[in-house]
């Protein structure tokens, strides 16, 4: 039997993987949770018929989110994630021996027990003695802190549905009063090649600006994601991420990593003329 996973990113336009069999697929308090097996992607996650992400590439991403903050700001030591089922943002995390906290909130509990079992690569990852599962709502979580994180990642899909609430003027807010002096916020943009996606880029980038003084913007290929590339975040109170960057020191630490460099790095906020005019 022929199977194929299909993701539709337009009306007209989707992303099939052949696959060999569906692993899971249940529904949730929250959502539906189903897992694939393919021969050229690997394993592969889906919530709600929305793929996020495969065993193949899930890296690039990963890497983008945590590297990027951690060779601007070498110091930081308390960190927020919120969402990050999968574990891939907290593998490369715990990467950091200076890192001292990380606190992860995760609105679905059974996700993260889905992702344990089935991902063993980031199964030990849950298990790393800095690590504090919260499972409950984002939002809430971080209206009672103030100067509690030196970095929030925002580990998390496009802003609908059971996410909505973790792209709002209030959450930003909430996350600029839960970082320290220097704090930095992570987040996913989406991109800006899709119509819709170009809606959902707009509706962040307006709610984003107007709490961080600090909002650049850079890219990274992510050949399973809609338009092969995924925009991100960098918002801050003090950092620039372009001019602040600390090579040398990042360097020096001898981080393993199989996407990010500091080459990358400089030329992830080297934009195209579509993405600066959306700006």
């Amino acid at each position: 039997m022929d199977l194929w996973f299909s993701e539709y990113h337009q009306d007209g336009v989707k992303l099939s993987i052949n696959v060999d069999r569906e692993i899971v697929s249940c529904q949730s308090d929250y959502q539906n949770i189903a897992l694939f097996d393919s021969k050229e992607f690997g394993r592969i996650l889906t919530l709600d018929g929305q793929l996020i992400n495969t065993e193949k590439d899930e890296f690039f991403y990963s890497e983008m989110m945590v590297h990027v903050p951690m060779a601007v700001q070498p110091t930081i030591k308390d960190v927020l994630v919120i969402g990050g089922c999968d574990g891939g943002v907290l593998r490369e995390l715990e990467k950091y021996e200076s890192i001292e906290t990380i606190d992860v909130v995760e609105l679905d509990e059974q996700a993260i027990q889905i992702c344990q079992e089935y991902f063993p690569k980031n199964q030990e990852t849950f298990s790393d003695e800095r690590i504090t599962l919260y499972f409950q709502d984002g939002l809430k979580f971080v209206r009672g802190k103030e100067d509690a994180y030196d970095l929030v990642i925002v580990d998390t899909a496009n802003p609908f549905g059971v996410n909505e609430s973790l792209f709002t003027r209030e959450f930003y807010g909430n996350c600029y009063k839960a970082l320290r002096e220097e704090g930095t916020l992570i987040s996913q943009h989406a991109n800006g090649f899709y119509e819709e996606d170009e809606e959902a880029f707009r509706h962040i980038r307006q709610r984003l600006t107007s709490v961080f003084p600090i909002n650049k913007l850079y890219l990274s290929s992510v050949p399973s994601y809609a338009a092969g590339y995924l925009l991100f975040g960098y918002s801050a109170k003090t950092a620039d991420p372009e001019t602040d960057v600390q090579i040398d020191v990042w360097e020096n630490q001898g981080i393993r990593t199989r996407y990010y460099n500091t080459d990358v790095h400089r030329g992830a906020f080297c934009l195209p003329n579509y993405i600066k005019e959306l700006l």
